[in-house]
């Protein structure tokens, strides 16, 4: 009877995930010991770090897992910590039995890679990355953020996770997950999140390189990138690091605007990179008072940036969508809560739904891409 009761407190724990890596606690090695007496159970359960910060989660899951197993009356966990042996065979199990390696560079990788990039700053860039992976993340994708712009990073702020860190292990890290999304930011290695970062060339391509490759990002479906504005080091070493990686390219409606985004493009041909698109941000919105049409940043800049890097590409290079100015996205991104999630229909809503339904037609066969198969 005591044999079949430790079984079935295995058989429990084997549907208990990790609340950060994602994968079921007997997979990682993390139950140490179980057993069974009078009624009690006995845990014994290994952390990846001391002073994991889903300790008490991790203790809930599993004390509500084993206690509805009939027999079991009481409860007891003891947790300890991995030593280093055992974090390296967990490492080495979450990257497939491979040493450490760029998961999005793998001819057998499934994550779509995309680069949100601008010519300039001040257009929003990471505004429209923000409410587009939330929206993925809200509609059953897994997502991901990396945000890329080194020196300008705002992705915390406006994902409402400033001052919060990667729980790491070893040189192994777990990027921070808010609203289903998971991300990762140079301001979660900074000691204080207002000192700057003066970084040359070499070491902004080492950067980007590790914060690809040293994250566990579990399977992604999209893996969204906020490059920094301009054509410089980092746009190009996505192009190096990520083969397959394609380029959103984001513009305000303002002509003077347009010319510079069109740079943005160029620098992602020239790189073999495929350009999804062009995006318009703060586009005209309708008056608050009298409904009439407000263009405070012109209008024609979006459309005029396709239509140049149609004729560069010489294929279509969609305008895919315009969102209009709205003070609820500013207003959502210096509270940490985007927009999109608001509980209201709004127009900027309504644009982003259409941008990801937009964003998942591939123009495309599937020739050539790797599929995963469920038998």
């Amino acid at each position: 009877m005591t044999q079949l009761l430790v079984d079935a407190i295995h058989l429990a724990l084997a549907k208990v995930n990790d609340p950060e890596i994602h994968r079921p606690l007997t997979e990682l090695g993390m139950i140490e010991s179980v057993s069974v007496a009078n009624g009690r159970a006995d845990l014994k359960v290994k952390l990846t770090i001391s002073g994991c910060p889903m300790r008490d989660r991790l203790q809930s899951d599993i004390k509500a897992a084993v206690s509805v197993i009939d027999g079991i009356n009481e409860v007891f966990i003891e947790f300890g910590v991995m030593n280093d042996e055992e974090r390296d065979a967990m490492k080495k199990l979450l990257r497939g039995g491979r040493e450490k390696f760029n998961p999005f560079a793998q001819p057998d990788s499934l994550t779509r890679v995309i680069g949100i990039a601008s010519g300039k700053g001040g257009v929003g860039k990471s505004s429209v990355t923000v409410n587009m992976a939330v929206a993925a993340a809200a509609a059953g994708l897994t997502v991901g953020i990396l945000d890329a712009d080194v020196y300008g990073h705002s992705v915390p702020r406006l994902m409402g996770i400033l001052d919060q860190r990667p729980t790491a292990i070893d040189q192994t890290f777990i990027p921070v997950e808010k609203y289903g999304v998971k991300v990762v930011s140079m301001e979660m290695f900074k000691p204080n999140r207002e000192d700057p970062i003066a970084y040359r060339g070499p070491l902004l391509h080492r950067v980007l390189e590790q914060l690809l490759s040293d994250a566990y990002w579990g399977s992604l479906d999209l893996l969204f990138l906020d490059l920094p504005p301009g054509t410089g080091d980092i746009a190009i070493s996505l192009a190096q690091l990520v083969p397959g990686s394609e380029i959103l390219v984001v513009t305000t409606p303002q002509v003077a605007a347009a010319e510079v985004a069109e740079r943005a493009g160029r620098i992602a041909h020239q790189l073999k990179q495929r350009i999804i698109g062009v995006i318009e941000n703060m586009s005209e919105s309708p008056c608050p008072h009298c409904g009439e049409p407000i263009a405070l940043f012109g209008s024609g800049g979006g459309l005029e940036t396709a239509r140049r890097l149609s004729e560069l590409v010489g294929a279509d290079v969609p305008l895919l969508g315009k969102i209009p100015f709205d003070p609820q996205v500013r207003d959502g991104g210096d509270t940490g809560h985007p927009a999109y999630l608001s509980p209201t229909d709004t127009a900027a809503k309504k644009t982003f739904d259409e941008l990801l339904g937009a964003l998942m037609i591939r123009p495309r066969s599937l020739v050539g891409v790797p599929l995963s198969l469920h038998t």
